[in-house]
């Protein structure tokens, strides 16, 4: 029953630390003004009919600190790139001139800069809702583990192993969100 138990926390605890992985990828892909090719992560292509990662048929990289640029190995799919990128609605207008594509990075008003913090935020919040899920489900088990007879000692010393994982991960989550919020705010 012990390592049964045992077996469910590290599985929460797997699944808390898919949850800030994710939030940090979605974090990156929030723009804070300065040009970074991680805001095309995941953007797919159409290549030859296929959906293909950017990455994977176009260099892509930064010239400035407000420009990135696009290079792709074939002139011909110059055209599904910028389309790809109008469709993702990043609100950033690309720039083809049959070579390369721009993509010049706007400075963020007050207002975008909130809405951004907003978001962010939001996407904390859903990393913590999943964590406390993650501590929920395992918290169930330790209760029905002391029904079934297990020793409320284990068990209480178990949840609090549980607690202090979810907090743990609850500061990381914060931690994330202060960071990139300071990353936003700063012109």
């Amino acid at each position: 029953m012990n390592e049964e138990l045992d077996m469910m926390i590290d599985m929460a605890k797997e699944s808390m630390e898919k949850a800030l992985v994710h939030l940090h990828d979605e974090l990156i892909k929030i723009r804070t003004g300065k040009a970074s090719p991680a805001i095309l992560n995941g953007l797919k292509v159409d290549y030859y009919g296929t959906p293909t990662l950017l990455t994977q048929v176009a260099n892509v990289g930064t010239s400035d600190a407000r420009t990135i640029t696009i290079q792709p190995w074939e002139k011909k799919i110059l055209a599904a790139i910028e389309r790809s990128i109008f469709e993702a609605n990043l609100g950033i207008t690309p720039q083809n001139d049959g070579e390369i594509i721009r993509l010049m990075i706007p400075p963020l008003t007050e207002d975008r800069r909130k809405d951004l913090v907003k978001q962010a935020k939001h996407l904390g919040e859903e990393a913590k809702v999943s964590t406390r899920n993650a501590r929920r489900d395992v918290m169930e088990e330790i209760k029905k583990a002391i029904k079934n007879g297990f020793s409320e000692d284990l068990g209480k010393k178990k949840e609090q192993k549980v607690q202090e994982l979810t907090d743990q991960f609850s500061k990381k989550i914060e931690t994330q969100i202060e960071s990139k919020e300071k990353d936003i705010m700063t012109l």
